[in-house]
């Protein structure tokens, strides 16, 4: 009866949204504690909802029947290739009322938004800290669980952010030698170094080997 007279008493105490239904407020109390029940057995993915689940589910499946009739890229839901073929149209129907920028999905702009209102509907289990997206969430959730995913294919250290590996990389790079010295002593790749008159500088770093050139 709730549905036909509109009331709705079950009331969300992070942002206020309400509800008919206590189950249906019990599933968006999972958008702020991000819970996400529903794994897919094949890449172990995580879903709020279980129909996520079952439309994700058909990423892995090989049959790809709505092809892009512009570029040819399949995709297994006609959704994703409705989505997809935006990029083609340049169609950018969901327009922000606070300064007019445009996206392509529902989805994008009300993620945008909260850039004008301040929700954070992610919270952290660990601490008091809140985030605008799940994205930023996960990645908050690291420095807690101490999870390292980024590895360096040179040494095999592991991150827990990218852009700490990518800092990590630039001493690899640094580290590959020139043999073209034929006295066997080797030089590292040359460093800019810019200085506070805007001016740059080279240095070059030597590494000598264990062979020496025999003097005439």
């Amino acid at each position: 009866m709730r549905v036909h007279t509109g009331k709705k008493p079950f009331t969300c105490d992070q942002c206020g949204k309400s509800f008919t239904q206590s189950s249906t407020l019990n599933i968006h109390m999972r958008i702020h504690t991000g819970e996400k029940p529903f794994i897919c057995d094949q890449c172990e993915k995580t879903f709020l909802r279980a129909s996520h689940l079952k439309s994700h589910l058909t990423v892995h499946m090989k049959e790809k029947p709505h092809s892009c009739s512009v570029c040819g890229k399949s995709f297994s839901r006609l959704q994703c290739l409705q989505t997809h073929q935006k990029i083609h149209t340049g169609v950018r129907e969901y327009m922000c009322f606070e300064c007019e920028k445009t996206f392509t999905t529902a989805g994008h702009l009300k993620e945008h938004q909260r850039i004008h209102t301040g929700e954070k509907p992610y919270k952290c289990s660990h601490c008091d800290k809140s985030f605008s997206h799940s994205s930023s969430l996960k990645k908050h959730e690291r420095i807690h669980s101490r999870e390292k995913p980024h590895t360096c294919d040179q040494c095999g250290e592991s991150f827990s952010f990218k852009s700490e590996l990518k800092r990590h990389m630039k001493i690899h790079a640094v580290e590959k030698p020139d043999h073209h010295d034929p006295c066997g002593e080797r030089f590292l790749q040359l460093s800019s170094v810019t200085h506070s008159n805007g001016k740059q500088s080279q240095s070059e770093i030597t590494v000598s080997s264990s062979s020496s050139c025999a003097e005439d």
